[in-house]
C-alpha cells in the first residue's frame, strides 16, 4: 500500500479490481456467441434486482491467479469487486427501450455480488480460525429465521458542536461514531447525531444453521453457527431447509459474554471516579470503561448468496419465490423432462417404480405403492371461504416387530429434501409443533420450530408412534388435518404452517397382531388419530417356508455383495425427478372417478351400519377425502394430468407451452393480468345487466349461456378490429372459456346455475358441452 492524497491505496485490490471488470466483459461459454455476463445483466434488468450472480468456476476457468485472490482474501477484495461490478452495469448503459440499473436519480446505488457454485463444500466443523476472510461454502439445515431488520451500512454524521458533516463511516458489526470531528478548531469526541436520510441502510437478517445429521460424529451434539444475510438473499432460506451458503467467516465480539450473569475472572483499570454535580458518584459508561476486560470473540457467518440444496442438477439460483406460500411450480430444465418422458414410456412401469422404492426390502409390495401416493401427494385445494383442504397423505404402517418397518421410514426421510425422522417416546408436544424461545441477545420471545414445522411441504417419519404420551399425541392432531399449528404463549399469538405428510409407525397392543380382533383393538391408537391416516396397513410375520427362504436369501445376498445385489430400474435421483415434477402437476377428477366415488363411499357407509358386521373403524368424511387424495396421487400417467389454472399474474406471451410432458399436444395459456381483468370486467358487467333486464321484464332465464357470453364478449371485440384472423378468434374464444373455468372454480365470481343437461328419449339426462350451461354472477361479489 502507498499513501495517496491522505489515504492508503491497496494496489494490489485495484488489479484484482480491474482483472475481475475484464472477466465480467470477457468471459463467454463455450458455444454462446455474447459474453454470458452480458445475459446475467438483462436478467437483473428484468427482475429489477441489484445482485449480481457469479459462478465461481467461471472465474476459475478465466484466470487462476484471480479466483486464487479471491478465495484467500474475500474479506479484504469484496468491497473492489462490488465497485468492479458496479462499473460494468455503469459502462452497459441501458438502451433505447431498457430501463437503466442505476439511474441517474440514485447514482449512490451499490451492485452486490453473490458468489455460487464453489468447488470445496466445508462442513459447519471445519470451520474455524484459519478460514477467516476466505471464501468459503457451508452446507446445513437451517433452524430459525429472525426477522427482516433494517442494518446500517455506512453513517452520515452531523457535529452537534461546530455542525460540520461526516459522510461514509463505516459500521464495523456495531454502531460506530466517528473518532474525532475532521474540522481542526472542533474537538468533538462523542457529540454526534445521525442524519438518515443521508446514510445507507440494507435489509438485514439473523439465520441459524445446524450440521446435517450425517455430518454429526457419533457421540456429539449438533452444532449451530449463525449466518447473516442481507440485501435480496433475506427470506430466501426457511426452516427446514438444506442450504449451502456461500460467504465467508469473520469474528465478531459475543456481547451476551459481557452481559451473562455469574462472577468472571477480569481485570478492571483502578482509579479516582468522577463525581457528578450533586456529590454522586457516576456509574460505569460504554465498553470503553469497562477497563481491561476479557473480551470473548464468536464466529459468525457473512453469507453472499443463498442455494437451496434439493439434489437437482443446474438450478437457477434466483429460483426461490420470497411469499413462502410454497405453491410455486418448479422450473425444469429440457433434459429433466426428457429424462421424466423416458421413464414413463419405460415398460412396465408401474411395476418397476414400485420395485424402484426401498430396494433394500424384500417384498411388501402394497406397502411400497403406499409410498409411492404418498410421495406423490395429492392436490391442495382452497375453497371460497378460504378454507385449505389438505392433498397431503398420511400413512400408518401398525405391524410385527422385525417386519422392516422402520427401513421404510429411513428410506422415505432420505428421499424427500424436507423431511424429518423422529421417534415417538422420546418427542414431546412442544419439539414436535413447535416451543416459544428467548432470543438470547434481545430478550425477545421468539418460535422455534419443531419437526412438523421443519418438514412442511415435506414429510414427517415417527418411529413407534404407539408410544407417545396421550398429551403429545393431541399435539398433532391439528397438523395432521387441518395442517396448521396454533400457539398462544408468551404473548405470542400465531398460526404456522406445517403442510407435511406423516408416515408413521407402530406396533401392535400385545407385541404380536391378533388376527381374531379387528385392527381397533390391536392399535393403542385413539379413534381421532386413528381416523387422520388415508392408509393403515398391516404387517404379519407369519412363517412360511417359501417366503422365509427369499427373504434369507435377499438380506445375505445384500450383505455379501452390498450394493452390486441391487439392481433397481430407476435410480434414486431419478425418482426424486420424477417425483418433483409429477407434484408440481395438478389432475382433475372426471365425472366417472366421482361417480365410482360417491358409490363405494355409501356402500362402506352401509357396510358400516350393518348389524353383525365387523369392519377395522368407522368410515366418515375423512375416508372419502382420503379416497379422493388417493385417486388424485395415482394419476402418475403424467399424459393425464392438466394444469387448468390461468396464472393471471404471469406477463408472458399467450399461448406459451406447457411444461407437460404429454405428447397429447395440450397447451397452458398464459395471460397477462391486465387482460384477464378486462375480460372478467366485461363478462360481469354484461351478466349484471341481463339480470337487471330480466328482472325489469320479469321474464326470462336470471343467468345466460356461456356460448351466448362468449359470442357477446367476441362480436363486441370484433366491432372494435380486434382480430385480424380466424386463427385470433379461435385462441381468444379458448382463453375466453380458461378465464371463466377460472372465475368459476377458483376466484368464485361466477356460479352455475344449471348445467344445460338435455333429456333424451329414454328419460335419461345427457350432459350436453360446456357452453349450454347457464352463468350468473355470484351475488356475494362486489364490482369495483
Amino acid at each position: 500500500m502507498e499513501a495517496f492524497g491522505g489515504f492508503f491505496v491497496d494496489e494490489k485490490a485495484a488489479r484484482v479490481e480491474n482483472i475481475f471488470l475484464e472477466f465480467l466483459k470477457r468471459f463467454k461459454e463455450a458455444d454462446a456467441a455474447e459474453p454470458f455476463y452480458d445475459i446475467e445483466m438483462e436478467a437483473m434488468r428484468s427482475r429489477e434486482s441489484t445482485t449480481m450472480y457469479v459462478d465461481f468456476a467461471h472465474v476459475m476457468r478465466f484466470n487462476d491467479v484471480l479466483q486464487k485472490a479471491i478465495s484467500e482474501e474475500y474479506l479484504r477484495f469484496e468491497p473492489y469487486l462490488r465497485n468492479a461490478c458496479k462499473r460494468f452495469v455503469m459502462e452497459q448503459r441501458a438502451g433505447e427501450n431498457r430501463a437503466p440499473i442505476i439511474s441517474d436519480d440514485s447514482p449512490n446505488k451499490d451492485i452486490n455480488i453473490a458468489f455460487y457454485n464453489i468447488p470445496m463444500l466445508k462442513r459447519l466443523r471445519e470451520l474455524g480460525t484459519a478460514e477467516i476472510g476466505k471464501l468459503t461454502s457451508v452446507m446445513g439445515v437451517v433452524t430459525r429465521t429472525s426477522e427482516v431488520r433494517p442494518e446500517l451500512l455506512q453513517g452520515t454524521f452531523k457535529c452537534l458542536d461546530c455542525g460540520n458533516v461526516v459522510k461514509n463511516v463505516d459500521q464495523q458489526f456495531k454502531y460506530t461514531e466517528p473518532i474525532i470531528c475532521v474540522n481542526a478548531t472542533c474537538q468533538n469526541r462523542s457529540r454526534w447525531a445521525l442524519l438518515r436520510q443521508d446514510s445507507k441502510f440494507t435489509d438485514w437478517q439473523r439465520v441459524r444453521m445446524q450440521e446435517t445429521s450425517k455430518e454429526i460424529p457419533a457421540g456429539s451434539l449438533p452444532r449451530s453457527l449463525d449466518v447473516i444475510l442481507r440485501h435480496e438473499i433475506v427470506e430466501k432460506a426457511r426452516a427446514g431447509d438444506t442450504v449451502i451458503f456461500t460467504g465467508t467467516v469473520v469474528a465478531v465480539p459475543d456481547v451476551m459474554a459481557l452481559t451473562s450473569p455469574g462472577d468472571r475472572a477480569e481485570c478492571r483499570r483502578e482509579g479516582p471516579q468522577r463525581k457528578n454535580g450533586s456529590g454522586v458518584q457516576e456509574g460505569v459508561k460504554g465498553l470503553k470503561s469497562l477497563g481491561v476486560r476479557d473480551l470473548s470473540y464468536r464466529l459468525a457467518f457473512v453469507a453472499n448468496s443463498v442455494q437451496v440444496a434439493d439434489g437437482r442438477r443446474d438450478v437457477d439460483i434466483r429460483d426461490r419465490d420470497i411469499d413462502g406460500d410454497g405453491s410455486e411450480r418448479q422450473k425444469f430444465t429440457d433434459e429433466e423432462e426428457d429424462e421424466v418422458v423416458r421413464m414413463r414410456n419405460t415398460p412396465d412401469f408401474f411395476n418397476k417404480i414400485v420395485d424402484s422404492i426401498c430396494p433394500t426390502v424384500f417384498g411388501h409390495q402394497e406397502i411400497k405403492r403406499a409410498l409411492l401416493l404418498m410421495l406423490l401427494g395429492g392436490v391442495h385445494k382452497i375453497t371460497h371461504e378460504g378454507i385449505n383442504l389438505r392433498g397431503d397423505i398420511n400413512v400408518c404402517i401398525v405391524g410385527d416387530p422385525s417386519c422392516a418397518k422402520s427401513q421404510f421410514l429411513k428410506y422415505t426421510a432420505g428421499i424427500v429434501p424436507r423431511s424429518v425422522y423422529t421417534s415417538g417416546k422420546s418427542s414431546s408436544a412442544a419439539g414436535l409443533t413447535a416451543t416459544v424461545a428467548k432470543e438470547p441477545e434481545t430478550g425477545e420471545f421468539c418460535i422455534e420450530a419443531g419437526a412438523l414445522m421443519l418438514a412442511d411441504n415435506g414429510i414427517c417419519c415417527i418411529d413407534e408412534f404407539d408410544k407417545m404420551d396421550i398429551k403429545d399425541q393431541v399435539a398433532i392432531h391439528e397438523a395432521m388435518e387441518q395442517q396448521t399449528i396454533s400457539i398462544t404463549k408468551a404473548g405470542i399469538q400465531a398460526t404456522l404452517n406445517a403442510r407435511t405428510s406423516i408416515l408413521a409407525a407402530a406396533n401392535p397392543t400385545g407385541g404380536r397382531y391378533d388376527k381374531s380382533k379387528p385392527l381397533k383393538y390391536n392399535v393403542a391408537l385413539p379413534p381421532a388419530i386413528l381416523s387422520r391416516f388415508d392408509l393403515v396397513y398391516i404387517m404379519i410375520d407369519e412363517p412360511d417356508e417359501n417366503t422365509d427362504y427369499h427373504i434369507a436369501h435377499h438380506i445375505v445376498r445384500v450383505h455379501q455383495k452390498k450394493e452390486e445385489a441391487l439392481s433397481p430400474a430407476f435410480s434414486t435421483a431419478e425418482l426424486k425427478r420424477y417425483f418433483a415434477f409429477a407434484k408440481s402437476l395438478k389432475p382433475q377428477l372426471s365425472s366417472e372417478a366421482k361417480k365410482v366415488l360417491v358409490e363405494s363411499y355409501v356402500a362402506l357407509r352401509r357396510g358400516d351400519s350393518t348389524p353383525g358386521t365387523r369392519v377395522a373403524y368407522r368410515m366418515t368424511v375423512r375416508q372419502l377425502e382420503a379416497m379422493i387424495r388417493l385417486v388424485e396421487s395415482s394419476e402418475i400417467d403424467l399424459s393425464d394430468f392438466q394444469d387448468t389454472n390461468v396464472p393471471a399474474d404471469d406477463p408472458e406471451q399467450p399461448g406459451e407451452p406447457d411444461d407437460e410432458p404429454a405428447d397429447a399436444g395440450k397447451k397452458k395459456l398464459v395471460i397477462t393480468e391486465e387482460h384477464f381483468q378486462r375480460v372478467t370486467q366485461a363478462l360481469v358487467m354484461k351478466l349484471r345487466q341481463h339480470e337487471e333486464s330480466v328482472k325489469k321484464d320479469g321474464d326470462g332465464l336470471a343467468g345466460m349461456k356461456q356460448g351466448d357470453l362468449i359470442i357477446w364478449y367476441v362480436e363486441q371485440q370484433n366491432a372494435q378490429g380486434a382480430y385480424s384472423s380466424t386463427d385470433e378468434v379461435k385462441e381468444e374464444v379458448k382463453c375466453i372459456k380458461a378465464i371463466i373455468e377460472r372465475l368459476i372454480q377458483r376466484e368464485g365470481h361466477l356460479i352455475v346455475i344449471d348445467e344445460g343437461s338435455a333429456v333424451a328419449d329414454d328419460g335419461a339426462a345427457v350432459r350436453r358441452g360446456s357452453e349450454h350451461r347457464i352463468l350468473a354472477v355470484n351475488p356475494n361479489y362486489v364490482i369495483d
